[in-house]
């Protein structure tokens, strides 16, 4: 007979496992908010044309001109996740369930967010880089020098969405490093800063936000997409006013449910603004 009688314990609290939970990108494009009912938000580009100043015309009189309006519409569409679970598997299962049920589905909507922004970055038709050629600084060069030319302001609203492979070439570059390029060291923080482990990793560098995304086109392959953008290229619309994250149960049924949905759209604004950058990861599959 056995002298002992050894209990396993389970932990109350759950680890969230390993997925992307939050929107990375929204806050790097043009957002507009709808509240009104309609499926379509329009958003204005306007500009002069690419107009020159003029001199008087021999009658005495300032040639006038007709300023360049483009509307661009994005059409929202409903965007939903849900999950059910009996209250059994909830009563005998470890941790919170309808915690993780309600945490779950948000993630779910959030990533669908950066899902439709990285989908029309790629429908951008600049490009630089080619497949199976490692990114690199001057990649990123080229790609800037592509931007200023089609006279895109080099200003703090530009963002280099890259993928994870192409970040650890870069971290490797002593121009990534160096203080002279770098505004923001994410590397460096302190504990006196109560949620500076929660945050994404990003840079500033050059003036400009670098952020590594786990979900862009071509990941671990020989023809990875990553993006250099400015805000006013792209724009995301959604309608906050109808954003839901519901946790409820079914008396009749006897199970409980969460549901997260959203009505949202994104849409390319200015193509010249955006340069899609190829390159291969494969090596850091």
């Amino acid at each position: 007979m056995a002298d002992n009688a050894f209990q396993t314990q389970y932990r109350t609290e759950f680890i969230a496992g390993f997925e992307q939970r939050e929107t990375l990108l929204r806050s790097t494009v043009t957002t507009e908010y709808e509240k009104t009912k309609g499926n379509t938000v329009v958003f204005l580009v306007a500009d002069s044309g690419g107009a020159s100043a003029v001199t008087r015309g021999a009658n005495g009189l300032i040639p006038a001109r007709a300023d360049n309006n483009t509307q661009n519409s994005c059409t929202l569409s409903e965007w939903h996740d849900l999950v059910r679970k009996p209250r059994f598997n909830i009563f005998a299962s470890q941790g919170d369930q309808r915690r993780i049920m309600q945490e779950t589905t948000m993630g779910v909507i959030n990533r669908k967010v950066d899902s439709q922004i990285i989908d029309e970055l790629n429908t951008g038709s600049v490009s630089v880089g080619t497949a199976s050629v490692i990114p690199s600084v001057d990649t990123i060069q080229h790609a800037q020098t592509k931007l200023q030319n089609a006279s895109v302001p080099w200003d703090s609203n530009i963002t280099l969405l890259c993928q994870p492979s192409f970040m650890s070439y870069l971290e490797q570059a002593p121009e990534f490093s160096k203080a002279t390029y770098v505004d923001v060291k994410p590397l460096a923080g302190s504990d006196s800063s109560a949620n500076w482990r929660d945050k994404p990793v990003a840079y500033r560098w050059k003036g400009f936000l670098v952020i590594s995304h786990p979900n862009l086109p071509g990941k671990a392959t020989t023809s990875e997409k990553s993006f250099l953008y400015h805000k006013s290229s792209a724009g995301h619309a959604a309608d906050k006013d109808t954003l839901e994250s519901e946790v409820d149960r079914n008396a009749e049924q006897d199970y409980s449910w969460a549901r997260a949905s959203m009505f949202m759209g994104a849409k390319l604004l200015q193509n010249s603004g955006v340069v899609v950058i190829t390159g291969d990861g494969s090596a850091r599959a």
